[in-house]
Formats: C-alpha cells, structure tokens, sequence
C-alpha cells in the first residue's frame, strides 16, 4: 500500500492534463513505455533491496557497489528531491484548503499541515505506516472506482451512456495529433509521475520482515501501478476528446466524471488531490528523513542528524521538515526566482537516482552471484541486458529532455547539482582515505 500511495499523487490525478493535451490519445503509449522503464528499476532496486534492506536503500546499494562518492550523491540528492516535494505539496494543499474556505490565509494551512505530519513522523514510524495505509486505500479506491466507471460507460453498460467506440481514440487528429514531438511531451510528463516508488524500500528496511517485505511489494505494487497509470489514461482519452479544455482546466478525472454526469464530481476530486497532496507529504518527510539518517550514519552528514530516539531519527525528521518549510516560505518571496531554481534543480533528479540505481545494480548482482547467490530472493529479469536497456532508457529520457525548452533548463540545473554533489563526495571521499 505504501508503493501504491506513494506513487499515486497529485501529478496523475491533475498533472496528466498537460500530458493528454501533448500528446492527444498518444498519453496511453507514453505511460506505458515510461511504465516499462519504471518497472525495470524497481525491479532492480528490489533485487538489491531484498538481498541488503537498508533504510538508505539505493544510496547505500551506489555505496557499496560504485564508492562512497556514489552514495553521497544520489542520497542528498534525493533528500533534496523529497524536501522541495514537501514545500511545494504543501503550497498545493493550502491552495485547495482556501478555495473551501475564503479568507483564510494560505500560510496558515501550511504551518498545519507541516505541524501535523512532522509530528507524526516524531512519534513513531508505525504512525507513518498506519497514516499512509489509509491514505493510499483512498487513492487507490477511487482510481479502481474511477476504472470501473469508465469501463462501463465506455461499453454503454452505465445507465445513461453509450459506447464510445474508437472515435475518440482515432477522430480529431488522429492517434498522434502532434506528431512524434507530442509523444516526447507526453513521454516526459508521464516519467515524473511516476516518481516516489522508491521511498517503498526505505520504509520495507525498518518493517517486521524486510526481505519479504520488499519482495512482495516489487513484484505485486508495479503491474498494479502500471494498470493504474495506463487504464486510467486510456479511459479518459476513448470517453472524452484529448482537446477539450476542461482536460486541462480542471483536470483529466474531472473532466472524465463531469462527462458522466456524476454529482459534485469537481469537489470529490478535490478531496481526493487534497488526500494526493498530504499522502505526498508524509511519505516524503517519512523518506527524506531517514535517507539523512542513514547519509549521517554513513558519515555523508553532520552527526547531529545520527541520534535515534523512541525508534525514530528524530533530528533528521525536523531537518527534513524545516526544509520543506523553508521552501514554502521561499515560495512567498521569490516566487519566480528562487523557488522556480529549487523546482528546476530537482526537476531530473529521479532520473539521476534512477541511473545509479542501475550502474549499482549491475556491479551488486555478479557480487551476490559470487558470494551470497541465496540472498538473491528477487532477480533482475534477463540480467544483465534489461538492466542495459533500462540505463539507456534513462540516458534517452535525458537526452530527450535536452531537445525541449521548458525541460532543459531543469536539466541543466540538475545537472549543476548533481556535478556540485559529486565534486563534493570525491573530495570527501580522497580526504577519508588519507585520513585512513
């Protein structure tokens, strides 16, 4: 449930909008080939993952199969992934909270809700885990309601409704309305959206039973996920036309239920973005919280940060929390400045996480094949050639962000951060060897 709720955020249920209104019908093929490149490193992460579950997860796994500069990198790199994540999760749940309630000062719900969940990851990690289960069973039961509405309004089995047919899927354009250049748009869109899978073997490593943890969860969560992502898509595009604005304007779900004339359909989809946006956030302080415990226990971060106390690392919790704080606040002063160069230089961070991910797993796999082959309870399809072909899909979304304006300016903040931190882990890791 965690895999599930933490993928399943605000991106798919409103943030695929701009993705159909790119690449028109094409948005069914886009999720399904990114969801090919997302299940690939899952599943190499879960092959990791389970064979040495650790609440650093690929950081400690590009540690110990590439260097310490390796694990330094990704891990702050996805702790700040996670931090600006909160900053601007919370901004979007303030905004919903004051459409309700006019007159009510956005920075107020901010401070709730960062309160809130900081506290609630202070208490006990049983919390996070009970907090996110019910989160995702609500996401989760209203994309299956969604699907299964859809469904039957497609086949002209919902009262009211009549088959739709292909029109949709083939009229106005065609299947690719913009060409091949829509379906990259489409393609990069849906990549992002997918993002946050990871924090799932975070959390398998303080589990009961992590082994079995991580294992199941990689290979139950990402089909799931998959038939999620794409069947969603592809009932919206074959019920209602790609270009009608309200796909956009008010969101894709919206839009799919304001066709079906289900009542209120605009205001539970709010509830459901608001659950999105909070789920978002617990889930991020939760990960970004012991990816800093663990870069600190490695020795990649202050000592402060270390101590454990009632079973949570309590210091890395408030450090993870203020952050994404400090980013709101950012967010009020320098709106476009500042906060829009935090959001660039983290726009193609999962991609470089993703990377790493990849490079480890390749050097980790012929070591457990080697020394511990029974620690391999979840194997890499077909290694090592899907773990090549999913690192040159990595390199390939990257070099297709480049093509774009609005995405290489992220890449290239990206790509200043991730160049910032490796320089920095060199130096720190050249300085521990001659120390030792």
């Amino acid at each position: 449930m965690i895999a599930l709720g933490g993928v399943i955020g605000a991106g798919l249920f409103v943030g695929s909008g701009a993705g159909i209104a790119a690449a028109g019908p094409s948005i069914v093929l886009a999720y399904a080939l990114s969801g090919v490149l997302v299940m690939l490193v899952m599943r190499m992460l879960g092959e990791m993952s389970a064979a040495d579950p650790a609440s650093g997860s690929f950081s400690v796994h590009a540690e110990r199969a590439i260097g310490p500069w390796a694990g330094f990198t990704a891990g702050w790199m996805f702790w700040t992934l996670l931090c600006v994540g909160v900053g601007a999760e919370a901004i979007g749940a303030a905004g919903i909270m004051t459409g309700w309630f006019p007159g009510t000062p956005s920075w107020m719900w901010v401070l709730l809700f960062m309160t809130a969940f900081c506290a609630t990851n202070l208490a006990a990690v049983r919390n996070f885990g009970e907090f996110e289960f019910w989160f995702a069973a609500l996401k989760v039961g209203a994309i299956s309601l969604f699907l299964i509405l859809g469904g039957l309004a497609i086949f002209g089995v919902l009262p009211g409704t009549h088959a739709s047919g292909t029109t949709n899927l083939t009229g106005d354009g065609g299947f690719l309305p913009h060409g091949t250049n829509g379906l990259v748009i489409g393609l990069l869109t849906s990549v992002f959206a997918y993002g946050g899978l990871e924090t799932v073997t975070i959390a398998a490593a303080e589990s009961e039973n992590p082994v079995r943890g991580v294992a199941t969860a990689v290979r139950t969560a990402m089909w799931r996920i998959a038939v999620f992502y794409v069947g969603s898509m592809l009932v919206i595009v074959t019920l209602i036309p790609w270009s009608d604005p309200a796909v956009t304007t008010s969101g894709p779900y919206v839009a799919a239920l304001d066709h079906l004339d289900i009542p209120a359909a605009g205001q539970v989809m709010n509830v459901i973005v608001l659950v999105a946006l909070l789920s978002a956030m617990n889930a991020n302080i939760y990960g970004s919280s012991r990816m800093a415990y663990s870069l600190t226990a490695r020795g990649h971060g202050p000592k402060s940060l270390g101590t454990v106390s009632g079973g949570v690392p309590r210091r890395a919790v408030i450090a993870s929390s203020a952050f994404g704080f400090a980013a709101v606040l950012l967010s009020y002063w320098w709106p476009q400045t500042v906060f829009a160069w935090l959001l660039n230089m983290v726009g193609a961070a999962v991609l470089v996480v993703w990377g790493f991910i990849a490079a480890a797993q390749l050097r980790t796999r012929r070591r457990l094949e080697r020394e511990a082959p029974e620690k391999l309870v979840v194997k890499m399809w077909a290694f090592p050639v899907l773990t090549w072909v999913a690192l040159a899909g990595v390199l390939a979304v990257l070099a297709l962000m480049a093509r774009q304006d609005d995405t290489r300016v992220q890449l290239y903040f990206t790509g200043g951060l991730a160049l910032t931190l490796s320089l920095i882990g060199h130096l720190r890791q050249k300085t521990q060897a001659v120390r030792a």
